[in-house]
């Protein structure tokens, strides 16, 4: 299974989880958890996507997300999950 980490940060607004799981969705890109949270206006969400059956590169997926991101007023990181657990490792 090849999972990436999907970090969105940025001002709420209407729509931006909707985004985010439609271009995920559109691209065989299974959500295996979700987390989010509005403090003070601002909207953060973590996920933890398997992206074993999208036709679509790491690089493609982590561009395109990064650009829907621009386009709704946010910022998307998508790191491959052994990535992220190397850097996170106490």
């Amino acid at each position: 299974m090849k999972k990436a980490i999907i970090t969105v940060v940025g001002r709420d607004a209407v729509g931006i989880i909707a985004r985010v799981c439609t271009y995920l969705s559109e691209n065989h890109c299974n959500i295996l958890d979700i987390s989010q949270t509005i403090t003070g206006g601002y909207f953060n969400m973590m996920m933890v996507a398997d992206l074993t059956d999208s036709s679509k590169q790491f690089s493609e997926l982590r561009e395109d997300l990064k650009k829907t991101g621009e386009e709704i007023g946010v910022v998307i990181h998508v790191q491959r999950e052994e990535i992220f657990e190397k850097m996170h490792r106490i």
